[in-house]
């Protein structure tokens, strides 16, 4: 292979990478953003009562994943948790 051949091959291969790369980018950039599901969103209680909150599951309105706590029998489901910082 000549060095004009070469050189020729080794831009093909970077066009194809960077064609790549910008596809990636116009897809993501393109792409609905996932909602967060305020059914799938509980508050779990230590009793009927539902005064002593034990645990929370789902997602907050900034689509944080929260999840601490246990879950329990006694359970309110639906809204938005508040918007907290991201986990580290």
């Amino acid at each position: 292979m000549s060095e004009s051949t070469s050189a020729v091959v080794r831009r093909a291969i970077l066009a194809a990478l960077f064609l790549g790369v910008v596809s990636v980018a116009v897809l993501a950039f393109l792409a609905p953003p996932i909602e967060a599901a305020p059914a799938g969103n509980c508050t779990y209680y230590s009793n009927g009562s539902y005064t002593t909150v034990v645990g929370q599951y789902g997602y907050d309105c900034c689509n944080n994943y929260i999840h601490w706590g246990v879950k329990t029998k006694f359970a309110q489901c639906g809204g938005c948790f508040s918007c907290t910082p991201p986990p580290r």
